[in-house]
């Protein structure tokens, strides 16, 4: 599990209010919306390591 840091936010309010509409929409919680936002523009900028394929195993076998 990856650590949660607390980060105090300055937003311009319109931007804030269309994620808060965004966030409904996704029924994501606003804080969920911003990091996935974030998150994926990191990934498409190339700047966060891909994550490692996991292997499926068989409970089974």
């Amino acid at each position: 599990m990856v650590a949660k840091k607390a980060y105090p936010l300055r937003i311009n309010e319109e931007i804030l209010s269309a994620m808060q509409r965004w966030s409904d929409d996704e029924l994501r919680s606003l804080n969920a919306q911003i990091e996935y936002v974030l998150r994926d523009a990191l990934r498409k900028s190339g700047r966060t390591k891909p994550k490692p394929i996991e292997a499926i195993v068989d409970p089974k076998s």
